[in-house]
C-alpha cells in the first residue's frame, strides 16, 4: 500500500527515476479490477476512512514536492500515476491530469508524465481524452481470452470483456503503450497461465488490432496476494518479446 498522495521518487525498471502519484485513498483500496498479482492487496481489505484525496490537495502536494526536487538538484524521468487501485476512477482525473501537465511544465520540461491505467474506464469519452493528453499512456492488456481475463484480473463488471476492451483500445492505435503482465501459477485450485502459445496467439491478434505505439511485457517483482503465482524468468519473457515483435512489427520492451 501506498501511504500518501505523493510517493518517491523511486527507481522504476520501466520508467526511470518516477515521481508516484496516488489517486486513491492513504489507507485501502480503490480499483475496479481485483487482480491476483496486485501488489496494494486484494479489494477485500476495503476503500479506508481517508477517501479520494481532492484535486486542489493533489495539485498541492505535487507542487510542493516539485519544487523541493528542482531547489536540491534532483533529477526526474517521470511522473506516475499509480498507486492503491484504479487511478481513472478519480472523479477529478481529467482535471488532475491538466494540472500535473502543467506543473510539469514549470518544474521539470523534460519529464513524461505517465498514467498506468487497467483500461476499464477508457469507454469514457473524457477519461479517454485525459489519457490521449500525457505522455505514456500505458494500458492494461493481460489476455485476451476471456477467461483467463476474468481470472487474472477479476473485473468488478460483467460487462467488461475483452472483446469490448480490444475494440475500445484502437482509439490509442499509435499513441498508447500496451502493458501484458505474464505469469503462472494457481488460484482456488484452477490453473493461471497466460504464456501458452494459445495464449500468445491470442494477444497477438488484439495487438495487430490496437496496433499501439509500443507494447510493454513484464512479470512478477513483488509479493502478492495471491501466494501461489510464479514469475516468468527474464530470458523466458525476451524470447516472447521476440514472438510478439515477429508477428506484430511492433517494438516490445522487456522490463
Amino acid at each position: 500500500m501506498f501511504n500518501s498522495t505523493i510517493f518517491g521518487p523511486i527507481h522504476s525498471r520501466r520508467l526511470g527515476v518516477s515521481l508516484g502519484v496516488n489517486l486513491g485513498p492513504d489507507d485501502g483500496k480503490v480499483c475496479s479490477f481485483d487482480c491476483l498479482y496486485c501488489e496494494a492487496g486484494f479489494n477485500s481489505q476495503g476503500t479506508g476512512s481517508t477517501g479520494l484525496p481532492a484535486r486542489n490537495k493533489v495539485e498541492e502536494k505535487l507542487r510542493q514536492k516539485l519544487s523541493e526536487m528542482k531547489e536540491s538538484g534532483q533529477h526526474l524521468d517521470v511522473i506516475t500515476f499509480s498507486g492503491n487501485g484504479e487511478p481513472t476512477l478519480h472523479p477529478d482525473f481529467p482535471g488532475i491530469i491538466d494540472d500535473t501537465l502543467r506543473l510539469r511544465d514549470e518544474f521539470f520540461p523534460d519529464a513524461k508524465v505517465s498514467v498506468l491505467t487497467n483500461s476499464t474506464k477508457i469507454f469514457s469519452p473524457e477519461i479517454a481524452d485525459a489519457l490521449k493528453k500525457v505522455d505514456n499512456n500505458i494500458l492494461k492488456l493481460d489476455s485476451a481470452v476471456e477467461d483467463t481475463m476474468r481470472l487474472i484480473d477479476r473485473p468488478n463488471s460483467p460487462q467488461f470483456t475483452v472483446d469490448k476492451v480490444v475494440e475500445a483500445l484502437q482509439q490509442f492505435s499509435g499513441s498508447g503503450i500496451i502493458q501484458t503482465m505474464f505469469l503462472r501459477g494457481t488460484h482456488n485450485g484452477i490453473a493461471v497461465d497466460n504464456t501458452t502459445r494459445q495464449e500468445l496467439d491470442a494477444l497477438i491478434r488484439a495487438y495487430n488490432l490496437i496496433k499501439p505505439k509500443s507494447i510493454m511485457i513484464y512479470s512478477l517483482d513483488r509479493s502478492t496476494p495471491e501466494e501461489k503465482l510464479v514469475k516468468v524468468e527474464r530470458q523466458e519473457l525476451e524470447k516472447i518479446g521476440r514472438l510478439i515483435e515477429d508477428k506484430t512489427g511492433i517494438n516490445v520492451s522487456v522490463a
